[in-house]
This record gives C-alpha cells, sequence and structure tokens, in this order.
C-alpha cells in the first residue's frame, strides 16, 4: 500500500521517518521513550518509559492511578492487554441509590487503578531492559521538576475550580492554590518516591505493598470503599483482539469492555455502502462516516459491559449480514435522527513506538476525566481516576454498577495488520473522540491513501452527547451547509481540544513514518 506524500492542511508538523519511532502528546515523555530505544531497549520499553514519563509531565490526563490497555505486535503475533481494574466489591446498587447518574468525583468513582501492574507485566513478557530503568526519565521529572507545556497547561487551569473540595488535590497539583502556567516549573510533590517504589519492588508495593496500604488508609478515613484486599487481588488480562476485514487490511481492536467494537461495527456497516465513490472531503464522505457511527453507537451501547455481565458475545454484534442490514437503513441524503448514545470522557494520553527489530506498540492509559476522581492519596503523588463513571444505574443493563466489576471503558489502542503482518499502530485520544477518531484515521490513511501526518493534521467532526454534530475549522463552508441541509443538528463553535490527539506509526519497506497531531504539547521522535 503506498502513501500519498502531500499535505492539504494547514499544520505545525511533518512526519519523522526513521527506523525506531516514539510518539507522544508530550514531547519529554517521548524523548523518555527513544533514550530506552538509544540503550538497546525495544519497543516495549520504549512505550512503558514515555508512559510513566506521562504521569508527571502531562498529569491533566492521567497518573498513578490510571487505567491502561495496549496492543503489542511482537514480531511474530499480536498480543492484547486489558489493564483496567474492577470496582471495590463493597459497591452495590444500593449504595448509589437515590442518584440519577454516576458521581464524578471522589472515592465512589475510585475502581482499583490498572496502569502499574500493565507496566510491570508488559516488561516483564516483551521487554529487553530491567524494569527500573523504565522509571529513570519520570524520578527525574518528579525529583528536579519539569517545565509544563502549552496545551498541557490549559487543561490545569481548570483544575483549582473542579477540585476545590480535595485539599490533597491542592497540595500535590497546585502551587499556593494554583494551577502553573505554560512555561512554569513544576515540581509535583511525592511523586518521586512513589515512582522509586513501585520501580524497585516491580509494582508489588502499589498492590500489596506500602503504597497500597496508603491507599487502603485513605479510603477507609473518607468513607471510600477500595480495601487491600481489592488492591491486591488486581491483574491484568491478557486478551486475544477482534478483528475486522476491511480494504484489504484487518482493522483490531481490544475486546468490551472497551469500547473498541464501535470502531469495528462502523466499519463493518461502512462496507456496504457506496463510500468508495465519495470524493475525499466532500459532503457524501463526512455524511456516511458519521450516519455509520451513530449506529455504531446505538447497537453497542446496550450491550458493552464488563465480559462477565454482557449478556451477548461481542463476535456477534459483527455479524456481516447484521451490518449489511443495519446499512440498509441509512440514507445518503438524509440524516438519521437515532440517539448517539456517545460516552463521555476526557482525560487519556495515547502513544505509540516501534524499533527495528519491528515491534510495535499501541498504548492507552488515563485517568478518565482531567486528573480523575480529585483523590490524591496524601504524600505519594498518586491522583486515582474517577473510572467508576463508566457505570450505569439502569437497572438491568449489563454494565450496571456492582462490585467488583469492570465498567464500560472508553480509552481504546487501535492496530492495523495486512496479510497477517503489521501496517500501523495508532490512536485518537480524548473527549468523544475515541472510536469516531479511529473511524477517521482509518478512512483517511487505509482507504485513502494519506500519510499519517496528514490524516492527523486533517480537518475532524465529532459526535457530541447530544446528537449534535460539531465540525472543526478547516470544513468548506460548501459541505458544512450541504450536510446541515441533510438534517445533521451542527453545534455551535467548539473548542479546538474537543477533536482529540491523534499519534500513529505506519510501517514502511525500510522502518517506519511516525506522526504526532498537532493539537497536542507531542511529538514524534525516532532515529
Amino acid at each position: 500500500m503506498s502513501l500519498s506524500w502531500t499535505f492539504p492542511y494547514p499544520s505545525q508538523r511533518m512526519p519523522v521517518l526513521a527506523r525506531n519511532v516514539v510518539a507522544t502528546s508530550q514531547p519529554l515523555a517521548a524523548q523518555a521513550g527513544l533514550q530506552m530505544l538509544a540503550r538497546g531497549g525495544n519497543a516495549v520499553d520504549a512505550a512503558l518509559a514515555a508512559a510513566i514519563a506521562l504521569t508527571v509531565v502531562e498529569p491533566t490526563s492521567n497518573g498513578l492511578g490510571s487505567d491502561a490497555f495496549a496492543m503489542v505486535w511482537d514480531g511474530a503475533r499480536l498480543h492484547g492487554i486489558n489493564g483496567s481494574g474492577r470496582s471495590p466489591r463493597a459497591w452495590t446498587p444500593a449504595r448509589f441509590s437515590g442518584m440519577i447518574r454516576m458521581p464524578a468525583h471522589g472515592w465512589d468513582t475510585v475502581t482499583v487503578p490498572g496502569a502499574v501492574d500493565v507496566w510491570v507485566s508488559l516488561s516483564r513478557k516483551l521487554g529487553r531492559l530491567p524494569f527500573a530503568d523504565l522509571f529513570e526519565p519520570a524520578v527525574r521529572y518528579a525529583t528536579d521538576g519539569f517545565i509544563v507545556s502549552p496545551v498541557t497547561a490549559e487543561r490545569w487551569a481548570a483544575a483549582p475550580r473542579l477540585y476545590a473540595a480535595y485539599p490533597d488535590f491542592g497540595t500535590a497539583f497546585l502551587n499556593d492554590g494554583l494551577a502553573p502556567l505554560a512555561g512554569d516549573h513544576f515540581q509535583p510533590q511525592g511523586m518521586a518516591k512513589s515512582l522509586e517504589s513501585i520501580a524497585e519492588t516491580g509494582g508489588e508495593s502499589f498492590y500489596r505493598g506500602a503504597l497500597a496500604g496508603k491507599i487502603a488508609s485513605a479510603a477507609a478515613r473518607a468513607g471510600g470503599a477500595m480495601s487491600p484486599e481489592d488492591l491486591a487481588q488486581h491483574r491484568s488480562e491478557w486478551v486475544e483482539p477482534l478483528s475486522l476485514p476491511w480494504e484489504g487490511v484487518a482493522l483490531h481492536e481490544l475486546p468490551p469492555n472497551g469500547q473498541g467494537i464501535n470502531v469495528l461495527i462502523a466499519l463493518g456497516i461502512l462496507e456496504h455502502l457506496p463510500f468508495s465513490q465519495c470524493p475525499l472531503d466532500s459532503a457524501d464522505f463526512y455524511h456516511l462516516q458519521i450516519e455509520v457511527m451513530k449506529t455504531a453507537f446505538a447497537v453497542a451501547a446496550p450491550q458493552i459491559a464488563d465480559p462477565g455481565w454482557m449478556q451477548v458475545k461481542p463476535a456477534s454484534l459483527l455479524d456481516r449480514s447484521f451490518l449489511k442490514a443495519k446499512a440498509g437503513a441509512i440514507r445518503m441524503d438524509r440524516a438519521s435522527a437515532s440517539p448517539t448514545a456517545v460516552p463521555c470522557d476526557g482525560g487519556t494520553v495515547y502513544l505509540t513506538a516501534a524499533d527495528q527489530q519491528g515491534m510495535m506498540v499501541s498504548y492507552i492509559q488515563s485517568n478518565y476525566r482531567g486528573f480523575g476522581s480529585g483523590i490524591v492519596v496524601p504524600g505519594t503523588g498518586i491522583s486515582l481516576q474517577n473510572r467508576g463513571c463508566g457505570f450505569t444505574l439502569e437497572e438491568g443493563h449489563p454494565n450496571r454498577v456492582a462490585g467488583g466489576k469492570r465498567p464500560y471503558h472508553t480509552i481504546i489502542p487501535g492496530f492495523v495488520t495486512k496479510g497477517g503482518l503489521p501496517l500501523m499502530s495508532f490512536g485518537v485520544m480524548g473527549a468523544h473522540m475515541q472510536a469516531q477518531g479511529h473511524l477517521q484515521m482509518m478512512v483517511r490513511v487505509i482507504a485513502r491513501g494519506q500519510n499519517p501526518q496528514a490524516a492527523a493534521d486533517a480537518p475532524r467532526w465529532f459526535l457530541t452527547e447530544d446528537s449534535l454534530l460539531a465540525l472543526e475549522k478547516g470544513f468548506d463552508p460548501a459541505v458544512r451547509e450541504e450536510l446541515r441541509r441533510r438534517g445533521h443538528r451542527l453545534a455551535p463553535e467548539t473548542p479546538a481540544s474537543v477533536f482529540g490527539g491523534a499519534q500513529l506509526v505506519y510501517r514502511l519497506p525500510g522502518g517506519y513514518c511516525a506522526a504526532s497531531d498537532p493539537r497536542k504539547d507531542g511529538q514524534a521522535v525516532g532515529f
């Protein structure tokens, strides 16, 4: 498959072409990954060093209390790992009675953090360097501090208001009650010692040692349900990715409890529509993508949950005849009125790495909404995710809140193979863009042959929670008006931040093309 090397959209970036590459949303983290490759590590070592560093230098989107997911091509086959944590076993629907929806902050949003165990599991199974080496850049940034980058500073600015009720948050992540500005030096309190403890104990401290004790004690003091047993029993799960053939390649997504299946459903419907006849960036080009995404959300929303509670097998949602029938209901001249059931999300980092031996990593890590729950374990710098927001209170729904259960997850890594060999590792972080962003990258790179940087630069659309269609600056006014004429309800002007951030690595005959989204602080690097 050949790529076009034209760059038709405004951008601040050019792709990086090299034999060893890392692309992340924050430059210091990208450099951390590159350091591991330079000292003889592989792509897993690079990805983990970058992910660990991101907990320090981009705390607005992830932290030591995050979940994580990944797919790794090891040179022979594709591995998937689900690192999402379960809810405290003491949670019951009765605990949340009287509420309209799950809370947004506090201990009753905190599920067991899974990222640290993903670091350990990936390093043991597929890494090359000693586990402790991967922490060196992160520990340095936590000990000496770092200079805050512009997009991260923008996200940080809302934290004093959002987390005003959580004094431990302010101690760890604010300066005298204020968020740091772009260019400010910031030193997170307590993180360096926590990182060192995780590195020295191979993660045991976090789940069954000193740090676990501090987490559980903090929960007990505040009336939270997280127990030492909840932490000690956590394990990441190695899973077989789901896949769908499309346009001569196969897209791989992790199975539920993540929402990656939404992308597969959307592409499976698109296969039965005249998409190949739609000119690039035309109204038809966008209309069909939007309609298949709406349908995918509507199909999957009532079903996706912890696999142990799902009422259907995920593969049944990818049945070709079922998807063809869904395509039959889509009209070229009119937008559907079906609800999109878009999940809410808002704090994620995605990164990808590849090495000259052929290993490729697609990795994503998140505190869910911004810094997460607002809970910071005193003295540790551990900001705990609010992933419990992903549960529903709807009686009878497979994703209804319960103890010892993994919630619906929005964060998804993507991976593409061709002829059984790796072709592209990619992801799109942020807000509601996860599945929608995967669809847009697949359409541009795979169906239309745009190089990854051009695909990342292109203006994006996204469906809001209330079924409005947001169009990024850069859309042709005539296309915008035609979409409106077909019945799409256009959102008012929307901040650029909601359109997410992509990182992509595409395999070339002699190396890789790595791209990083201009909407984020990050960069692609390589040698």
